[in-house]
């Protein structure tokens, strides 16, 4: 019970807050240059690592004191408070200008988007790990039981993904030059698959090590920011950012259903390591831009 309010309260918040603000500021994204587009990924994406700790914490605290079901009420009433501060919380800002069919317009846009093959190399590059590892997490409770690990392993087994992810951004974000991000993009996905190879093969400490290492991996978004914002027409960089979280929550929506399907046509483990082969997989697709020197 306490894995439902994990990722589906705060985490899936900020992705909505981020997919509002994305969608409907196509005129201030255009204003987007090559050093604030990767630090703005990944205080994104560190703040969303966080609030999953978060998350973590105060439902198994929730659970612990009042119960499985009183705590998903309180994930509803998260909800509720998330949909308020959409809603009336950010600001207003005028997209760009549009005549016809808002739909059709964006379906228009995210077609020629996709049929820019840069571009849909890197939004692939993005969505499909991502699917992966939201796969992984969804096996962890089931993981962690058909393992014979502590009561309370499970828990700690899912936090430790957002722990590694948290630190990754920070590294890549702060530490890291611009120049050299795009050089660590191969090795980090590589970083985000490899672990969970040897998952179902490890001791419980070694487990979560393994996972504090993947989510750590995950930060190569980051080094992907500066070629996505070059690839992309400087018109289209509203509704390509809101297709690249749209894409990406809808796949990371996917991710569970499929690798859980797989899990149960052989076990877990097998399908986390699954999992592992799909992200490393992926690794052709950033091999344009990995090897390139980025602009300090």
């Amino acid at each position: 019970m306490p894995a439902t309010w994990r990722p589906d309260s705060a985490p899936s918040t900020s992705r909505s807050l981020r997919g509002r603000r994305e969608g409907a500021e196509s005129e201030p994204v255009k204003d987007l240059d090559r050093w604030s587009a990767p630090l703005g990924r990944s205080l994104f994406n560190a703040a969303s690592a966080g609030a999953q700790l978060l998350g973590l914490a105060l439902g198994g605290a929730a659970v612990a004191a009042i119960g499985a079901r009183h705590a998903l009420l309180i994930g509803a009433g998260c909800h509720a408070v998330a949909a308020v501060t959409v809603r009336f919380g950010l600001p207003d800002l005028t997209g760009a200008a549009s005549t016809g069919s808002p739909v059709r317009a964006s379906l228009t846009g995210a077609g020629t988007l996709l049929s820019n093959g840069p571009v849909r190399r890197l939004l692939l590059a993005q969505w499909l790990p991502a699917a992966s590892m939201m796969g992984t997490d969804g096996l962890l409770v089931a993981f962690a039981s058909g393992r014979g690990f502590p009561g309370a392993a499970a828990s700690v087994l899912l936090a430790a993904s957002p722990a590694g992810m948290f630190a990754g951004e920070l590294v890549m974000g702060r530490l890291v030059r611009p120049a050299h991000r795009p050089r660590l993009v191969a090795p980090l996905m590589l970083l985000t698959g490899a672990p969970l190879l040897a998952l179902g093969a490890v001791a419980f400490p070694a487990s979560v090590a393994l996972l504090v290492l993947a989510g750590f991996g995950f930060a190569y978004g980051v080094g992907l920011q500066q070629p996505f914002l070059q690839a992309v027409p400087a018109e289209s960089r509203g509704q390509s950012f809101a297709l690249l979280s749209t894409g990406a929550m809808t796949l990371q929506g996917l991710g569970p259903l499929v690798f859980g399907a797989a899990a149960q046509l052989t076990t877990p483990g097998l399908a986390i390591a699954a999992a592992g082969l799909a992200t490393i997989a992926c690794l052709p697709l950033v091999r344009p831009w990995s090897g390139r020197r980025g602009n300090d």
